[in-house]
C-alpha cells in the first residue's frame, strides 16, 4: 500500500436496486484516487448491487429496512468509515445515522432538484413525471442528506435534454448516463475536502 493509499478515505455504498452507480462508483475510487469503497449495504435481498459488489471483490451485506441504519452504523465506527454514499437507497435516513454523520452522507436524485423531488419521487415515476410534464431538460443532482427526502444542500447538477425522447425510458438512459460519469467525480473531490475520522 503506497503512502496515499493510506491516507484515503474509507466509505460504504448503501444501495436498493440493480447497482450500476456503485459499481461505477467503486470502480472510480479504486482506480483513480486513495479513497476507498469497503462495504454495500442493501434492504433488498435481491438486489442486485450485491452480485456487483462480489464482483468488485467488495463486501456486500443484506439488512432489513429497520435494522439496516443501526447496522451501517456499527459496521461505519468500528471500520471508522470517513462518509456514507447513497446510490439508489430508497429510504429515508433516520437521524441517528444523519447525527453521526453529519454533512457526511451523500445522495443522487435523477432530475434537476428542486424538481421532482420527495417522499415517492424516485426511479421511474421521476422519468414519467418529467415525461408527462413535457419538460426540455432533466437530470441529476448530486447533494448532502439530511432529514427530508432530497431537501440537502446541492453539491452538483448536471442536465441532459429530453424533449425529443420518446418515452420515459429514453428520458431514464440519458439521465442514467449523465449519473455514472458525474457521480464518481463529484464523490472523489468532496472526499479529498473531508478529514478522516481520528
Amino acid at each position: 500500500m503506497s503512502q496515499s493509499d493510506a491516507t484515503g478515505n474509507k466509505v460504504v455504498i448503501l444501495a436498493s436496486g440493480g447497482g450500476s452507480n456503485a459499481r461505477c462508483i467503486i470502480d472510480y475510487l479504486r482506480d483513480h484516487t486513495s479513497h476507498s469503497v469497503l462495504a454495500v449495504f442493501t434492504n433488498k435481498k435481491s438486489a442486485g448491487v450485491l452480485e456487483k459488489a462480489a464482483d468488485a471483490n467488495i463486501e456486500g451485506y443484506y439488512l432489513p429496512s429497520k435494522q439496516l441504519p443501526n447496522g451501517v452504523l456499527d459496521y461505519a465506527i468500528a471500520h471508522q468509515v470517513t462518509a456514507i454514499i447513497l446510490a439508489g437507497y430508497l429510504q429515508l435516513i433516520p437521524p441517528t445515522l444523519i447525527d453521526a454523520y453529519p454533512d457526511r452522507i451523500i445522495n443522487i436524485h435523477p432530475s434537476l432538484l428542486p424538481q421532482y423531488g420527495g417522499h415517492g419521487m424516485y426511479g421511474h415515476h421521476v422519468h414519467q413525471a418529467v415525461y408527462d410534464a413535457l419538460e426540455e431538460y432533466s437530470g441529476m443532482t448530486i447533494h448532502i442528506v439530511n432529514q427530508e427526502y432530497d431537501k440537502g444542500l446541492i453539491l452538483s447538477q448536471a442536465k441532459t435534454r429530453v424533449d425529443d425522447c420518446k418515452t420515459p425510458t429514453e428520458i431514464a438512459e440519458r439521465v442514467l448516463r449523465l449519473e455514472h460519469f458525474h457521480y464518481p467525480r463529484v464523490i472523489a473531490k468532496w472526499l479529498d475536502g473531508l478529514k478522516p475520522p481520528v
